[in-house]
């Protein structure tokens, strides 16, 4: 490892070995061969005037910029790019020099001479070393150790990433590109880290501190990194080994020994065209060979910079606006670009971050605890709590990408291309917002559990029961309590897979449950899906009763009990329980029930009830958490019974609730599919048909005290105003249906249901079947 140490200041290293060079790029296929002697065969080629340029500046000299690769080598490299990359164009890397400015001589003025050069592309002053990107702690509180490593909204969730094969890192590499590190510190050297090209310069705390962020080690001494478990870890500096500084040349060095879907982090930042602490690749040279290193599929993470930069106003000197992506002149090097939000969620933008519409991603830019050193790089103990700036958000989004490479890889079998990685890594579906995304414009914090948990990995089990037959455990606008997996017996079943599960033939039908009977144990079974990407295990089945109701708040529930499942199997499998028994002396009375199941494991978590009792959080979990369900759907015959009151009407008794925490303005509507020639009606509270002005008919039979009717349509909607349901209310109702005779051989079915504005909140299905005798006297006539 070549280390540099003369017990100078940074700043006195930095002016001491800092050569300035004017890099030139000639157009492509000028001819020049790649080595020393191109300087004589500019004149002979008629590409330039080089001897004039001589005379006026004493002492250039001209070399290839890629000096450490042979030009076989370096088109080698761009020649599987492109075969990786179809959409790789590659500009000629073979006529890109570095003019060598002697002392007294005006780099600037040999740039702008070149620059006049009909042959000469682009020719710029390469940019003086600037110290990587690190802001001033002085004023930086203290924050909880390492909370970058927790759930969002505060962290990335690299705790979530350690329970799935890769998510530690394993079998990923690392190469990170600055100007020192401290290899042997305590919790790095089980790395075994080596250094690709250049000298071990200076700032060592710095790369100490990044590579700390990601990879220190799990060995219950000081921190652990983002990735603990990693398999490489190289790195490579920009100070050259045989003299001078160069950020573009090390990273054609990096990505030289680099393969697809490896990750190279550019812990730095440069000034150039006027701008100031800018992301590198501003520079062209640095553009096109990061450019290079995605197209050969190597992961690309950038530092965005300190210098507070709009980068969308960021122009080059054709007044290009090459970091503005709604431009046409945007230049994309496939890198994903970080900038800096603080440590505190919500996540504001920290002042000195660049930002705009090229940053990616963010991390925390301040309070981050990781491995430190001394000012000579010997210490291999020291912590800090206040690294910050880009350069501690960049390794956290660094750490980010190598986790999901690496729970592609154990899991997927392959890794992702740059581009993917990227979208994966800055989609705000897949990680934290900061506080004002519009203003601070520096992207999203990747949250490693949402990127787990979505369609692309889908690594984690999601176990699921569904609100109605054809629920695939999406949020939905569907029926959302006519749950076919909450199933009530009235005796025990052998076998509950055989008669419920997957391949039974019963998996879409909603008619396998019982009116619960009174006096003896009934027996209630559950059963789920996992459309996750592993096997869920010890899954919790709850089941709670409720009366019906067309508003079954938690309120409502009573507890029947649990079951655990001891696998649900991924692939969508149907997986039924063992039963939950309903004791006899529980049963409030023979009839039926509303049921409430509740589904979920440690990597899946179900809700408590107590989530539920914020009737906001009520709505949403209704529809949007695909661990709860009800089934307030009754099979019930049609054949009124002989006492029935009215006569000849099946009674269907239900009733309507109001809000758990206040008054509500709720809708109410029947839905009937019921033959045209059938009778519906609605039994209500007198004063309640009056407050949703319902008109009344009159009906033989005895009325019960109180009670109106009201008529509904049996083939249509029914649908009553809004009115204010006060909080907690009770409101018994009947739905007295009377199918025709002749109509009786067939199911048919009708629901009552009540909506908050225009979405619907609960409702009571009710399927009106073929009466049990009927179907029994068909069977003996056949």
């Amino acid at each position: 490892m070549a280390t540099r140490n003369t017990g100078k200041s940074e700043s006195e290293e930095i002016r001491a070995h800092y050569h300035p060079r004017v890099i030139v790029k000639f157009r492509d296929h000028t001819g020049l061969d790649y080595d020393k002697t191109a300087a004589g065969r500019i004149e002979k080629l008629g590409i330039g005037a080089w001897k004039k340029l001589q005379e006026r500046f004493k002492g250039i000299t001209l070399n290839p910029l890629f000096a450490s690769k042979k030009p076989e080598e370096i088109r080698e490299l761009v020649n599987r790019g492109m075969a990786t990359d179809p959409a790789y164009r590659p500009p000629d890397l073979l006529s890109y020099f570095a003019v060598n400015i002697p002392a007294g001589v005006a780099a600037e003025e040999v740039a702008k001479t070149l620059s006049g050069w009909e042959s000469v592309q682009t020719s710029y002053v390469e940019p003086p070393p600037v110290v990587p990107p690190l802001v001033n702690p002085a004023d930086d509180p203290r924050s909880v150790n390492q909370g970058y490593l927790d759930p969002s909204p505060d962290g990335i969730d690299a705790e979530y990433a350690w329970g799935f094969a890769g998510g530690d890192g394993a079998g990923q590499a690392l190469v990170d590109l600055e100007w020192g590190w401290t290899f042997n510190h305590e919790d790095l050297a089980a790395h075994g880290i080596t250094l690709i090209s250049g000298i071990n310069d200076s700032f060592f705390y710095h790369g100490t501190g990044v590579l700390g962020e990601i990879a220190a080690v799990d060995n219950m001494v000081g921190c652990v990194g983002i990735t603990p478990e990693i398999g490489s870890v190289r790195c490579v500096s920009q100070w050259l080994s045989g003299g001078g500084y160069s950020t573009s040349g090390p990273i054609l060095d990096a990505i030289a020994v680099m393969n697809f879907g490896d990750v190279l982090l550019l812990e730095a930042q440069t000034s150039l065209y006027g701008y100031t602490k800018v992301p590198v690749e501003i520079e062209p040279a640095v553009f096109d060979v990061i450019r290079l290193a995605t197209a050969l599929g190597i992961v690309v993470v950038q530092a965005g910079g300190n210098g507070g930069v709009d980068l969308d106003t960021v122009v080059n000197p054709g007044g290009e606006l090459i970091f503005n992506r709604g431009s046409a002149d945007f230049l994309d090097s496939g890198a994903i670009i970080v900038g800096a939000g603080s440590s505190i969620a919500p996540h504001t933008r920290l002042g000195f971050s660049c930002f705009g519409s090229r940053i990616d991603c963010y991390g925390w830019g301040e309070n981050v605890d990781t491995l430190s050193t001394n000012g000579a790089g010997t210490a291999t103990d020291t912590y800090t709590t206040t690294f910050n700036g880009t350069s501690s958000a960049s390794p956290i989004v660094t750490g980010a990408a190598l986790a999901v490479q690496g729970l592609a890889e154990a899991n997927l079998f392959h890794r992702f291309a740059p581009w993917q990685l990227r979208a994966l890594l800055s989609n705000p579906a897949n990680g934290t917002p900061s506080q004002n995304p519009a203003i601070d414009r520096i992207g999203v914090m990747p949250n490693l559990r949402s990127i787990i948990d979505n369609d692309i990995l889908n690594l984690a089990p999601d176990v699921y029961l569904r609100d109605f037959v054809g629920d695939v455990g999406d949020a939905h606008n569907g029926a959302i309590s006519a749950s076919p997996d909450v199933i009530l017996r009235k005796t025990a079943v052998a076998n509950p897979q055989a008669a419920f599960g997957e391949g039974s033939g019963t998996e879409n039908s909603s008619a396998q449950g019982s009116e619960a009977e009174a006096g003896q144990d009934n027996y209630i079974y559950v059963r789920a899906r996992n459309r996750g990407g592993s096997p869920a295990a010890n899954v919790d089945a709850t089941v709670y009763w409720s009366p019906p109701s067309t508003l079954v708040t938690p309120d409502l529930w009573t507890l029947v009990g649990s079951t655990s499942l001891a696998n649900i199997p991924e692939g969508d499998l149907l997986t039924a329980s063992t039963a939950i028994t309903w004791p006899s002396a529980e049963i409030p009375a023979t009839g039926h029930y509303c049921f409430v199941g509740v589904i979920g494991n440690a990597q899946d978590p179900a809700p408590a009830p107590a989530d539920f009792l914020d009737f906001d959080n009520f709505r949403l979990f209704i529809r949007a958490n695909n661990n709860v369900t009800w089934r307030n759907f009754n099979v019930v015959d049609n054949m009124p019974p002989a006492a029935a009151n009215p006569p000849n009407f099946v009674p269907l008794p239900f009733m309507a609730a109001g809000a758990p925490d206040k008054a509500r303005k709720m809708g109410f509507e029947v839905i009937g599919r019921l033959p045209r020639e059938a009778r519906a009606m609605l039994e209500m509270p007198k004063d309640f048909a009056q407050l949703i002005q319902a008109p009344t008919i009159a009906v033989k039979g005895k009325r019960h005290d109180g009670m109106v009717y009201v008529p509904v349509n049996p083939s249509g909607r029914t649908k009553f105003g809004h009115v204010a349901f006060p909080a907690k209310a009770r409101i018994p109702m009947r739905l007295l249906v009377n199918i025709p005779k002749e109509q009786r051989k067939y199911g048919f079915e009708i629901y009552a249901r009540q909506m908050l504005r225009d979405e619907e909140v609960g409702r009571v299905t009710w399927r009106l079947a073929a009466a049990q005798k009927q179907k029994d006297e068909r069977k003996k006539r056949r």
